[in-house]
């Protein structure tokens, strides 16, 4: 019933059906307290527990005890300890290289591989051996393609167990095991349960704590993770200097930002878009209102900042708020709510889902993306921000809530950044009523695209590797893992 119960919120969340959401919450958190008390395994997963109104010490707590049940089902393998690399300084002079092994269910057709395409390939090879494991089976993408083609070694295990993959890690003497799945579909967390490596992170595809003492670090950064939030994670910190979160638009959408293009509008775009960019009225969207957007999956919307959403478009009477079908089944919800706000119909605009290349350059279409403060956009903060579009955010105490703040940092707006409810709404009708302003913004976002730390993919790589070197280092003065900062 439990189990039940949760899925049965989940759903709720996800198609943005609000009633009775509060008092749903607190039997679910109840749920939660009990299977805890019991030593049960909680029936909110910890990927849902990330964008839940969940404290972060329950959203840890719930986070710890998968990773606990990770450890009992790693034990009836039967492995034992699994052999590691010498514990020692690495003979450069000799050719000795840091071997780094990525373990995931998403090389393929999948955010994670879009953002990380580039980065396998881009390592220093005279200083860094890579190994990829794959979890799932070839989906003859191009990102699969290319990234089993460019990686040094590439290895599908996806029909091996997790045993079998753990050994296979251990024979190949990894230093350090990177998880880039944490609680997704298709993770294989027992592999790293059983300790294949030394030194064992979690990066990307879980954006909150593991709970795991088998992942002695995560890799984040100041902005995400600063002092005073580090009680979020079970985890010691690698914080990069810039943004922690990769993206790869630089060598895959580059069309967006070159090939000139000419003002199409004083609303939206600016000069300097590229070719080939789709126009309001071919996507269905008016050309002479100013155009609110969010193209966040609808499971990260909460009443209150929808609430706001509407406020906004109150006091911004020649404007529309564009939003995706993201499922079809939340639109009814959301017009529904809106039009208890007294939100006209015509001012809330949904579109479907497209591909991800005329994803990335219609949001470009858009004025201002409001963001969700619960669950922000992440790999969507990098679409819109390379399409040129500015984006309000407001970070909160975890990790998911703060990616978007970490994004305008590194691209150089941090004064879209908010502290509380009240500048968000205030920031989104100054950008709605003030042309000048916005446009302002749309171009300094536009012109810094090149060259700001966002979208420097193999400046980044060059942080990634001091980020392993740091973590070895550590490891092989004797010292534990450690907080630490790339400067």
């Amino acid at each position: 019933l439990p189990d039940a119960f949760a899925n049965y919120v989940h759903s709720m969340q996800c198609i943005c059906d609000w009633t009775d959401r509060e008092s749903l919450f607190l039997r679910l958190e109840e749920c939660v307290q009990y299977s805890l008390a019991m030593g049960t395994l909680p029936p909110v997963q910890p990927f849902h527990a990330m964008a839940y109104p969940f404290s972060e010490d329950l959203a840890l707590k719930i986070s710890k005890a998968y990773a606990n049940h990770c450890e009992i089902v790693s034990r009836g393998f039967n492995l034992g300890e699994l052999r590691h690399p010498e514990r020692r300084p690495l003979a450069r002079d000799q050719g000795e290289r840091l071997r780094l092994a990525y373990v995931s269910s998403d090389f393929g057709n999948h955010p994670l591989s879009h953002l990380m395409a580039s980065v396998f390939g881009m390592h220093d090879r005279s200083r860094f051996e890579v190994f990829c494991f794959a979890l799932s089976p070839d989906d003859r993408s191009e990102w699969r393609r290319r990234i089993s083609q460019e990686v040094e070694h590439f290895v599908d295990v996806s029909s091996w167990s997790a045993a079998d993959i753990a050994r296979r890690i251990s024979a190949e003497g990894i230093h350090i095991a990177v998880n880039l799945n944490g609680y997704t579909k298709g993770a294989k967390n027992e592999i790293f349960a059983l300790k294949p490596a030394p030194i064992q992170c979690s990066y990307m595809g879980f954006p909150a704590t593991t709970g795991a003492d088998f992942l002695q670090y995560l890799i984040t950064d100041k902005v995400v993770a600063p002092p005073e939030l580090h009680h979020c994670y079970s985890e010691k910190l690698a914080l990069m200097p810039n943004c922690y979160f990769v993206n790869d638009y630089k060598q895959s959408h580059l069309d967006v930002v070159v090939g000139g293009g000419a003002c199409r509008g004083e609303n939206h775009l600016s000069e300097g878009q590229g070719e080939g960019m789709p126009t309001r009225a071919e996507v269905g969207l008016p050309e002479d209102k100013v155009i609110f957007s969010c193209s966040n999956q609808l499971y990260k919307y909460d009443p209150d900042t929808f609430r706001a959403w509407c406020r906004i478009l109150d006091r911004v009477p020649d404007s529309v708020l564009w939003l995706l079908r993201f499922p079809p089944e939340g639109e009814v919800n959301i017009r529904q709510e809106a039009a208890k706000l007294g939100v006209a119909e015509d001012r809330i605009i949904f579109t479907n889902v497209v591909q991800k290349d005329l994803h990335i350059k219609r949001s470009g279409l858009a004025d201002v993306f409001l963001d969700t403060p619960l669950c922000n956009a992440h790999t969507t903060g990098c679409d819109v921000l390379w399409s040129g579009c500015p984006l309000i955010t407001l970070p909160l105490q975890r990790m998911a809530s703060r990616v978007a703040a970490s994004l305008l940092h590194a691209a150089g707006c941090p004064e879209l950044v908010v502290a509380d409810h009240a500048e968000y709404e205030e920031l989104a009708v100054r950008l709605g009523t003030d042309h000048a302003y916005r446009l302002g913004l749309k171009r300094k976002l536009q012109e810094a695209r090149m060259d700001c730390p966002l979208f420097d993919t193999e400046k980044w790589v060059r942080d990634f590797e001091k980020v392993f070197q740091k973590m070895w280092d550590l490891h092989a003065d004797a010292k534990d893992p450690e907080t630490f900062e790339i400067e």
